[in-house]
């Protein structure tokens, strides 16, 4: 059970700590003067990522029996995701938020994983880290139902991302 808890731990400590690049990022994106869009989803996005984080400790805390093989598969998810949003941060640097913000000096990153995967933020870091957190916990529950209310705000961002993107580079 101990170990439960050390994964939590981890993980929420992970999660705002990437928070504090992305105020660092905003801040500096802001000085600049981007625009910021999509204000009222990225609130709904970071409520339901939160909601989601919380349901899945809860689930797992009260839920939990015994450790086995969906929590390694769970937690090789989780590590997957969490990876892969280093990466992302990595390419885009100080253009990376967890809000949507275009600089006037944004420059479109043509790295080929933009290339083969539309928006690998989301795809191969928000949902597996989602996904790998509520196995990792054996939170059933909140998998089956809170992945496809995060998939709202989520799809959402992603649509205005798109838009977004299309409207300030021609070769998006």
């Amino acid at each position: 059970m101990i170990g439960l808890y050390i994964f939590i731990i981890a993980a929420i400590s992970f999660r705002l700590f990437m928070l504090m690049i992305s105020i660092r990022h905003e801040r500096r994106l802001r000085a600049k003067g981007a625009a910021e869009f999509g204000v009222g989803n990225s609130r709904a996005l970071a409520l339901a990522h939160i909601a989601f984080y919380v349901a899945a400790s809860t689930e797992g805390i009260f839920s939990f029996s015994s450790f086995g093989a969906l929590n390694l598969v769970g937690l090789g998810i989780y590590l997957f995701g969490a990876g892969m949003l280093l990466f992302v941060v990595r390419l885009l640097g100080p253009l990376w938020t967890v809000k949507l913000f275009i600089a006037g000096d944004h420059v479109l990153v043509k790295h080929p994983l933009f290339r083969y995967t539309r928006h690998p933020n989301y795809y191969l870091n928000i949902v597996p880290e989602l996904i790998g957190y509520a196995l990792a916990l054996h939170a059933p529950i909140t998998l089956i139902v809170g992945l496809p209310l995060y998939a709202i705000p989520l799809g959402i961002r992603i649509r205005q991302e798109e838009r977004v993107m299309r409207d300030r580079f021609a070769t998006y």
